[in-house]
């Protein structure tokens, strides 16, 4: 994590429940103020220090201070790994960490940023309809509005196990194909995220599949209550969420300050699985897209 330029630091803290939950930032070494502060919503099944640290030292580079928390079950931080009992409870232990940050004396006059990808995008929108004018604006990367119907469950199987994640939740037996190699189109970095022993590769819980269908049902029901500046990055080859919704959400949310980008050829990972210039290309977008918002205080 060595980097001249930036600062890295992590920190444990517990949340409501008493969950050790695992927080990191990247900030620019510089002595000078950041530009604003970005909060990171990692994917289901990774994690911030190390699947996100590519967007983390990126942003930090361009001057803005970034956090980020491992959600209950995933990355560092306690609970069973992969395990998602209540996506309510992610959305709270995000909210109450990102406001003791934004609160603090020295950040009161920043502006807050929220980035999430895939399902931190889902997040990010919740975080977003719970406090509507909390958030200066929103970084959705291929976020998850809707499962693509070709991952979806067959409504018999969705039945079935909406029953029984009441009575077996943590039963890794939901059937699911390798997410990883539909996800990432570069080959080392399917090799590191395999390696990568933090981020959950198991079949998903039965609770978790649950609580995952039901918030993007949720979402995609109420695409027209996003009201923040949002900028949505996708690939236009993802196999995993589905870009039309992105575009769904960028035709009928009422922010009046939206943008949408499209990536033909690209996939899922955005920020991490694709050729470099690639990824130079997405975060030149993201970076330009906050430096005129920032700026704009």
């Amino acid at each position: 994590m060595a980097n001249d330029d930036i600062i890295y630091e992590e920190e444990y803290i517990l949340n409501a429940r008493g969950i050790k939950l695992f927080t990191c930032q990247w900030k620019p070494a510089s002595n000078g103020e950041p530009k604003a502060l970005i909060f990171l919503c990692h994917g289901y099944a990774m994690e911030c220090s190390i699947s996100m640290r590519g967007t983390g030292t990126r942003l930090a580079q361009a001057g803005f201070a970034v956090h980020g928390l491992d959600f209950e079950g995933h990355g560092k931080s306690s609970g069973l790994q992969g395990y998602i009992s209540s996506f309510n409870d992610i959305v709270e232990d995000c909210s109450t960490y990102f406001a003791t940050v934004c609160e603090k004396v020295e950040h009161k006059n920043k502006m807050r940023f929220l980035l999430g990808e895939s399902m931190g995008g889902a997040i990010v929108l919740m975080l977003h309809r719970k406090e509507p004018t909390y958030w200066d604006g929103a970084i959705l990367v291929a976020p998850m509005c809707k499962i693509v119907e070709d991952m979806k469950p067959h409504p018999i199987v969705i039945s079935i196990l909406s029953k029984l994640s009441n009575v077996i939740p943590t039963w890794r037996i939901i059937p699911s194909e390798d997410i990883i190699d539909k996800a990432i189109k570069s080959e080392e970095w399917r090799e590191e995220v395999r390696n990568n022993h933090y981020c959950y590769k198991g079949k998903p819980r039965l609770k978790t599949g649950h609580e995952l269908f039901m918030a993007s049902l949720d979402i995609e029901s109420n695409l027209n209550k996003v009201t923040l500046p949002f900028i949505i990055v996708h690939g236009g080859d993802d196999a995993v969420t589905d870009p039309s919704v992105s575009e769904a959400l960028y035709t009928v949310a009422e922010s009046k300050d939206k943008t949408f980008k499209l990536y033909d050829g690209m996939c899922h990972a955005l920020t991490s699985g694709e050729p470099k210039e690639n990824i130079d290309m997405v975060f030149a977008d993201i970076i330009k897209w906050l430096d005129e918002r920032a700026s704009a205080l």
